[in-house]
């Protein structure tokens, strides 16, 4: 059955991220310990400031205590596999603490906030790029199987080499340098103009910072995308019921999007959702060239400034949505595709 197929892979999803936070929580475990107890310490002297009326041997009495407490609420006194899984639960939960450093736009050290506000940003960019680059993938590698080493599929299929070997980063250097600073065409990076424009003015405004990025992406993606879905249609191509198909009159185009692109549909929607979740998770450089205060660029400020807890949560994020990404993956796939038997038997 396939809902049992469904709930075993959701139930295997979720054991591979919480053994994955696990992995990470003892990773940096050492460096998040000694942030943490940096945390107490400033929060201790807070406190205490507004306890002025106490003599020094109070005082120091007073916080010895205060931190100890604050050490056992966090259980920093615990043993070392106790520790990790506690912190491993809290960052499972959501439950990432304070920053260090990093703030969010309204001044918040809350770090599911500095997330969240970052992550429709990454969301809006890549999620735009990949759904177009789809479309004109799927599009021009139709085009290319219909007429197999004619000038499109030759002229194209150069282009494709000459694309694919070019770093994303080195590209987007150079549309920058382009359409920035030789046709004055678009801002070099950032999400909105400042001052940011109210009203229609702030959508168009975010449109306007969005082209360059997405004009990239879609370039680094759509050949390679195109090539592949070439490859794929015309093995399909070569099957029977679409020779039967043809013969009996059916229109080319309908053959080609309804029957052969049916039957191509799993692999395809497997690039399409494999792309969006490897940029998204892989967004580190693409995002500081434009300046796009997403995901990516939080988590390369985070390891600059050593913010461990926006370092974590940020590394939570990104591995739930590839994790979510994969699961969904599986179901469409086993959905689309006929042949798989999911709980039956041979």
């Amino acid at each position: 059955m396939y809902k049992w197929y469904a709930l075993k892979r959701i139930l295997r999803g979720l054991f591979m991220y919480a053994l994955l936070m696990f992995i990470f929580s003892l990773l940096f475990n050492q460096v998040n310990e000694q942030t943490q107890r940096s945390q107490i310490n400033e929060q201790v002297k807070m406190e205490s400031v507004k306890l002025r009326n106490m003599k020094p041997e109070q005082m120091t009495t007073w916080r010895t205590g205060r931190y100890d407490q604050l050490v056992k609420l966090y259980k920093l006194d615990r043993p070392l596999m106790e520790r990790v899984l506690f912190r491993a639960v809290n960052t499972i939960t959501f439950n990432f603490g304070k920053s260090t450093i990093i703030k969010s736009s309204k001044g918040e050290q809350d770090v599911l906030s500095i997330l969240l506000e970052a992550l429709p940003r990454t969301m809006l960019l890549f999620t735009t790029a990949a759904i177009l680059e789809t479309i004109l993938g799927i599009a021009l590698g139709l085009k290319k199987a219909q007429k197999p080493g004619g000038n499109l599929d030759r002229s194209t299929s150069f282009v494709t080499m000459i694309i694919y070997g070019m770093p994303s980063w080195w590209l987007g250097m150079m549309l920058i340098l382009l359409f920035v600073y030789v046709l004055k065409l678009f801002p070099s990076g950032g999400v909105n103009s400042v001052p940011t424009p109210a009203g229609i003015g702030f959508v168009l405004d975010r449109i306007w910072h969005m082209i360059l990025p997405i004009m990239t992406l879609v370039l680094m993606g759509f050949w390679s995308l195109s090539f592949v879905v070439r490859n794929i249609v015309l093995g399909v191509l070569q099957e029977d019921y679409i020779m039967s198909a043809r013969a009996r009159g059916i229109p080319e185009n309908k053959v080609l999007f309804g029957h052969t692109l049916r039957t191509s549909a799993p692999p395809l929607v497997t690039m399409a959702l494999l792309s969006l979740l490897s940029s998204l998770s892989g967004a580190i450089i693409f995002e500081g060239i434009f300046s796009w205060p997403g995901l990516g660029n939080l988590y390369w400020v985070a390891v600059q400034q050593n913010d461990i807890p926006v370092l974590m949560g940020d590394l939570a994020f990104t591995t739930g949505i590839y994790q979510a990404g994969l699961v969904l993956l599986d179901l469409i796939y086993g959905f689309l595709d006929p042949r798989i038997k999911v709980g039956g038997k041979a």
